[in-house]
């Protein structure tokens, strides 16, 4: 049942400089680097400052545990593979920063950032982790954390049911488009139950522990690091949330714990990635903290995403008459060669718009297109031969951008790693809540060019507007 957004002002507050103090002591005793596995490059959405290696050999995990960050992102991509693409990069990852641990002499945490609408390989990714850590360090992984929590996103946890904000209200995840998803699907909303479904009844919803919002509200730390040290057998625990004071309430019970000795691992959104790395807050960023090589062509908007949120942005971007639209018809993805004429008639007109100073948008087809085969796999594959060719549409260009927005997970993942060749960025931080920016590094093709990364569920009609506008100025 759908819930009036006013219920997220009727809890008591806590006193929030209370828990910021008493959780700085705890992330200054927690030696253990953390390593977020994120399954697309949003979910650096809530940090700044922050490494992200696209790649996961071993001189990158080297150079991330180098770093004085107590965290840094490695990027997977995994929510654009298959399962099997899925297994076999988790345990590659798993096996090397457990060689660069052993090396280094430096411990580690493993957060599995996916999507705070519940998409993505779970539980097959933190199973994997779960396998490869206690293999590796001959230590029992004792629980399962889950935080989808992502208030820039407006994505809450009240009473085990998460919830997306639309307006005024609160919908229960299960009923939103994003649990419809051809390859993520799921129905239920209630994360008791959506551990049950998705682990198809290995991990029963009368087993998986709830972390109030009552008890975090009332700052009852030692219950809550209570329920966290009495959790075994990787059995999972549910974090409510409404705000980031509840996060740091439970991060201060959850260091208490691992100093115990408990081991977890964690399939969150991006909110407690940023508490548990201990980054600080920061105001949004201005068009000349991006901006540092200014140039007299035009920037580029790259739309992949199907979601319902998006193709309302993109009419609304459609308002400002600065702005070129080109349309990639991906119905014509099944025809080869018919698919690689679009693209090469796309790539012509959008060259010729960033050299005349304007601003482009290349925007797919809206109509979801599907394999036709009823096999969700299949689906994917499709998907991914159509983001290959958005992404070429950056990839391609002789003309160096002003700036790059990518729309959705896939097409922002493909467009960072393939198209602009990045294998490490810095995150300068958000254009607008819950939207990261990366500063591509100098082995890119377009170094120091801001790199706007849109996920598909995130912001109002208007942001992509808003953000492009903010980019177009000067």
């Amino acid at each position: 049942m759908a819930l009036n957004a006013e219920v997220l002002t009727s809890y008591a507050p806590i006193d929030e400089s209370l828990a910021d103090s008493l959780l700085e002591q705890e992330i200054a005793q927690n030696n253990k680097k953390i390593v977020v596995l994120d399954d697309d490059p949003t979910g650096v959405q809530t940090v700044h400052d922050i490494s992200v290696y696209t790649n996961w050999t071993k001189d990158s995990i080297a150079k991330g545990f180098a770093e004085e960050n107590k965290l840094f992102y490695i990027l997977t991509n995994s929510r654009g593979f298959t399962k099997a693409q899925t297994e076999q990069a988790h345990k590659e990852i798993a096996a090397v920063v457990d060689e660069v641990s052993k090396e280094t002499g430096k411990e580690y945490i493993f957060i599995s950032r996916s999507d705070s609408t519940l998409r993505g390989h779970y539980p097959l990714e933190t199973t994997i982790l779960r396998e490869a850590y206690e293999k590796n360090t001959g230590k029992p992984v004792d629980g399962e954390i889950l935080c989808p929590f992502f208030k820039e996103g407006g994505r809450f946890t009240i009473d085990d049911i998460h919830y997306v904000k639309d307006g005024a209200t609160l919908v229960p995840a299960a009923e939103t488009e994003f649990a419809k998803d051809k390859t993520f699907g799921y129905t239920a909303s209630n994360l008791k139950e959506y551990v049950e479904e998705k682990t198809n009844g290995a991990y029963q919803k009368e087993t998986v522990t709830s972390i109030s919002l009552k008890d975090l509200r009332e700052m009852r730390l030692g219950k809550i690091e209570q329920q966290l040290i009495s959790v075994t057998d990787f059995n999972k625990i549910i974090v409510n949330a409404i705000d980031y004071t509840d996060i740091k309430v439970f991060c201060i019970a959850l260091f208490r714990a691992m100093s115990k000795g408990k081991n977890f691992l964690f399939r969150t959104a991006a909110a407690i990635v940023k508490v548990m790395g201990g980054v600080p807050d920061q105001p949004l960023l201005t068009r000349e903290q991006m901006v540092v090589a200014e140039t007299a062509n035009g920037g580029i908007i790259v739309v992949g995403s199907h979601t319902e949120k998006t193709t309302k942005q993109v009419e609304l971007l459609k308002k400002n008459k600065g702005i070129a639209f080109v349309e990639l018809d991906a119905t014509l993805v099944k025809d080869a060669p018919a698919f690689a004429k679009e693209v090469e008639r796309c790539l012509a007109l959008e060259e010729k718009y960033l050299k005349a100073g304007t601003t482009v948008c290349v925007y797919t087809t809206r109509a979801l297109i599907t394999a036709g085969s009823g096999d969700k796999e299949d689906d994917l594959r499709l998907a991914v031969k159509i983001s290959d060719a958005v992404q070429s549409l950056v990839g391609r260009l002789s003309v160096v951008p002003s700036f790059v927005i990518a729309k959705g997970g896939i097409t922002s993942s493909d467009i960072g790693t393939k198209a602009l060749a990045v294998q490490k960025a810095n995150v300068l931080g958000q254009i607008k809540p819950g939207i990261p920016v990366w500063q591509t590094g100098a082995e890119s093709k377009f170094p120091l060019t801001p790199y706007v990364i849109f996920p598909g569920n995130v912001g109002e009609a208007a942001t992509l507007k808003e953000a492009a506008e903010i980019l177009m100025l000067g």
